[in-house]
């Protein structure tokens, strides 16, 4: 059996440090700091729940962060 690859380390950041951020400032940061992967969605959208290493993601209100969590 084929051993399961390690995924890449994400970037050490905290993900609360991007609530109250203007959603596109928030972007660029996210992306200044190693994620691979920025996904901005509005409040009670469907989504895949499954982890992906290096995903950071927004929920935006009126093009402010709301909330934001990682994979």
């Amino acid at each position: 059996m084929a051993s399961l690859p390690t995924p890449p380390e994400q970037p050490d950041d905290a993900p609360d440090a991007y609530v109250g951020l203007a959603a596109d400032a928030a972007e660029q940061l996210a992306r200044s700091r190693g994620w691979d992967t920025v996904r901005a969605v509005p409040p009670g959208s469907f989504m895949t729940m499954e982890f992906r290493s290096g995903r950071i993601n927004f929920q935006v209100e009126d093009a402010t962060v709301t909330r934001c969590w990682v994979g």
